[in-house]
């Protein structure tokens, strides 16, 4: 199989799944004659009409100023950005905090001793159940959805980093002393790319942990984003095709975000720690 071919049928035999999936969906409402859960068609319309400025663009509006009010002024944009800034925050954190704990904690047995047993009983309470403790400490804004999605992520990518050091090969580290590396190089130059492909899974995991839980705490503790939307719209005369819309617009964002994840195993520092397990 050439590269070529390999790159149209990872293009090609996705898209055939989706065809399939719309036609069965599309066949299964016209069979059950539901009048309340939308085809693929009415989902479409739900989605151009979220994306649809409201209220329209005024005509003496310059030229130069269109897209900037249409990006003001469009639902779908407005709470898309809402629920990806949000991810970003708490997801960074977590990133930030997790991934050198982590590391800490695979390298040091008196710090796993001391930590690994909060870890293990904090990581298991979803952070659906933290939703009132933290509309209580930070009120209904932004400050508690980011809370929750660092309180998803930092767990995943904490473990993966710890587990990581841990199952490292210890030759490797030999070796760097032998050569006279400070600890500091050791880190820098022989533990973190060697343990970089592991922690890129729990970063990926993390990640959509975090996406899922922004839209349950959306539903509750702020009133903009992707799962204000869903919850809005079911509300607001029960629009099950914006409901469904909100929904796609949850997946499409996931599949990128997971794409984007994917790539960052294309470089060097990746490669040589996979060539390394």
């Amino acid at each position: 199989m050439t590269r070529e071919s390999g790159r149209a049928g990872a293009v090609i035999l996705p898209l055939c799944v989706a065809g399939v999936m719309l036609l069965a969906w599309h066949g299964a409402v016209r069979w059950t004659g539901s009048d309340l859960f939308p085809t693929p068609m009415e989902v479409l319309r739900g989605m151009v009409e979220l994306a649809r400025p409201t209220p329209a663009v005024p005509s003496e509006t310059p030229w130069y100023r269109v897209p900037f009010a249409y990006l003001e002024n469009s639902r779908l944009v407005r709470y898309t950005v809402a629920s990806l800034f949000r991810v970003t925050v708490g997801f960074g954190l977590a990133v930030v905090l997790g991934i050198p704990f982590g590391l800490l904690l695979g390298w040091s047995a008196r710090l796993f001793r001391a930590f690994n047993p909060i870890i293990q009983v904090l990581r298991p309470i979803s952070p659906i159940a933290w939703i009132p403790v933290a509309i209580l400490w930070f009120g209904v804004d932004d400050k508690s959805p980011v809370f929750l999605i660092f309180l998803a992520s930092v767990f995943p990518i904490t473990v993966a980093a710890m587990a990581a050091v841990q199952n490292m090969q210890l030759v490797y580290v030999r070796a760097a002393r032998n050569f006279g590396l400070s600890r500091r190089q050791l880190f820098t130059r022989v533990i973190f790319p060697a343990c970089l492909p592991q922690i890129l899974t729990g970063v990926r995991i993390a990640l959509g942990v975090a996406w899922l839980v922004v839209v349950a705490a959306e539903m509750i503790a702020v009133n903009s984003g992707l799962g204000f939307l869903i919850i809005d719209a079911r509300n607001a005369g029960k629009r099950y095709d914006l409901v469904v819309a909100g929904m796609v617009m949850i997946g499409l964002i996931g599949l990128v975000l997971d794409l984007l994840m994917r790539r960052l195993e294309r470089f060097d520092e990746v490669r040589w720690g996979y060539a390394v397990q």
